[in-house]
This record gives structure tokens, sequence and C-alpha cells, in this order.
């Protein structure tokens, strides 16, 4: 099969271009060429690279053209985040392609209404970025239910891997937290410590594309997220990872009105986003129509992101004489 990839060098592309490769199928990585995917891989020397500049391409008309062009069988495409790109590029694509596989967000359920959140929750964002992906998902799967356009759209939760920084136990995206937890040093909470954050490892989300790749009768016209097994809360996850620093964990919680202002404005406002959704997503879609199964536990997929971090040198050795925060789970 034909698979064009939009997005291909980012933190999903990095694992699925080579597991499409792998799977036989001709690849053809489309994105602006601006990075090096985070993972070198041989596979990526089979596919067919295609430079384009989407926001310049969506501006001028032609970017729906361009990917219809390609003759593609299957279309994924991993960096839409309005309705407008999403309703382009079907309308170019109808009749072209035979699969359309979308990434979206668990942030298109807004805060999490019970103990588990399963893909016919209630639709409630609490941004713009989760409302234009609703918005996306809601145009992509009427259109696959009422004339057949073969949509399917896939929900990550917060994604993991090495080559970047990790949403940390703290809700946020400074490294330093991990540091704080390395050192055996106190490390203050907003709250209890009770709300959750729910990562995913990237080569994850990358087999949750190719199981629905593989199964477009089963997964056309659905939404599934991809998320590990079991969400985290703040407190387990920030004692989990001290743990793996060979560290007793030193907590302290803080009311959000006091703790904010510990931080930096921008940690706090990342770390509020995460408080407010608070996600905890069920893979038993997933399972039940595709037989996916992640990997990765969160703790795993945090481990690897971590361990990059350190020998980046983002993580520096502990005061103790620690030979440095390696936080491997196996």
């Amino acid at each position: 099969m034909r698979v064009a990839v939009i997005g291909a060098s980012g933190h999903i592309g990095t694992y699925l271009i080579p597991r499409l490769v792998g799977a036989g199928h001709e690849v053809v990585a489309v994105s602006r060429g601006e990075r090096e995917p985070y993972t070198p891989d041989p596979a990526w020397r089979r596919v067919t690279t295609v430079l384009a500049d989407r926001d310049a391409e969506e501006a001028d008309g032609t970017f729906g053209a361009r990917i219809a062009d390609l003759e593609a069988d299957a279309v994924i495409d991993l960096i839409c985040f309005t309705e407008e790109s999403a309703r382009r590029l079907a309308t170019a694509l109808t009749n072209r392609v035979r699969h359309f596989l979308h990434c979206g967000t668990i942030w298109v359920h807004g805060p999490r209404a019970g103990v588990t959140t399963t893909e016919d929750g209630p639709r409630r964002p609490l941004g713009e970025y989760g409302r234009q992906k609703a918005a996306i998902e809601t145009y992509l799967l009427n259109r696959a239910h009422r004339d057949g356009f073969p949509a399917t759209v896939i929900h990550p939760g917060h994604i993991v891997g090495p080559g970047w920084a990790p949403v940390n136990p703290a809700g946020n995206l400074n490294p330093a937290v991990f540091q704080t937890l390395a050192d055996g040093d106190e490390l203050a909470l907003p709250n209890l410590g009770m709300e959750t954050v729910h990562h995913v490892h990237a080569d994850d989300v990358a087999r949750l594309f190719m199981d629905a790749l593989a199964n477009p009768v089963a997964a056309t016209g659905q939404a599934f997220h991809s998320v590990s097994p079991t969400a985290l809360t703040l407190r387990g996850y920030a004692e989990a990872v001290a743990g793996r620093f060979g560290q007793e964990p030193r907590l302290t919680y803080l009311p959000w009105e006091q703790w904010r202002d510990t931080v930096p404005e921008e940690d706090a406002r990342i770390t509020y986003d995460h408080l407010a959704h608070s996600p905890n997503c069920s893979m038993d879609k997933a399972l039940r129509l595709l037989g996916h199964r992640p990997r990765h536990t969160s703790l795993d997929a945090v481990a690897e992101a971590v361990d990059w971090l350190a020998q980046a040198g983002v993580i520096t050795r502990g005061p103790r004489g620690a030979t440095g925060p390696q936080v491997r789970t196996r």
C-alpha cells in the first residue's frame, strides 16, 4: 500500500515511518524538512520525502491538491489543528484515498467526568486547541457515517519518548523537576498531588496507527484513545520517579494559589491545563476492535525520556556522588 504521512519527522512519525516501511508499505513522508527524526533508522533511506510548508500552501489553496496528487492509498495526518484545514484536505481527498487517519488528542474531552473516560465520553474541551480537535473529529466522523469518507481518528495522551522532555510530576515540562527528585531534594506539588496525567510512548501511538491501517473495516468511522494502560497521579508519579533514582521522595503540598507563585508563569500555565483536565482514558475500545494493547506503561515511557535527558546533559549527576540519573524500569 502507498501511504503518505503528513508531519512525518515528529514524535509519532519517528516511530511510524520505520514501522510502515518494515510492514512493506511504499511510504511518502511529507514535512517541512526542518528537522531530522528524533531517533535515526535506516528505514528512512527507503522513503520518498516531499517537502511542503502546510501553512503557506493552505494559504494559497494548493495543499490539498498536492497531497491528493501523491496518489496514496492511505493518508495519515499528524499535524492538522483546525477544522478548516481538515475540511480542505478531506475535500481534496474525497474519492482519492482508501483510508484517512487523523491524529487528534484526549484534550477533546475536557475535564474528566468519571473515573475513566471512554471514547464516547462527553466533549467539553477547555481551550482552543481542544475545541478545534473536537470539531475536526466531529467533521471527519460525520463524513464517514454520512457519505463514506474513510476516516479514523486517533487521540493520543501525553506523548513521551527519547528526544524531548516529558510531562513531569508537577504537570509541566520543566526538566528541573526530575533533577530535584534525582537529588533527593524537596519537591512541592499543587493541591494534594492527586490530579492525574496520562502518558503514552510515541511508539505505542505509531503501533495504534498501524493497527488501524491494517483493519480498515473496524477502524473506519471510529475514534480511539492512545494512552498507556494506567494514568498516574502527580503524587504517585513523583514517588515512583524518586524511587527510580534511588531516593526517598520528599514531597510537600501547597494550595494552587500558593503553588503557582513558586514556579515560572509558563510552568504554572501548563500545570493548570493538566490539573484542569486530569485525564484517565480507557484503552478498551482499541483492544476490542483492533486487538491493540500498549506495550509501555507510563513509567516505562518516562524512563526512556529521562534517560535521554541525562545522556544529553539536561539532567546532571546529583550532588551526593551519584553516577547520574538512570531510571530504567526494565
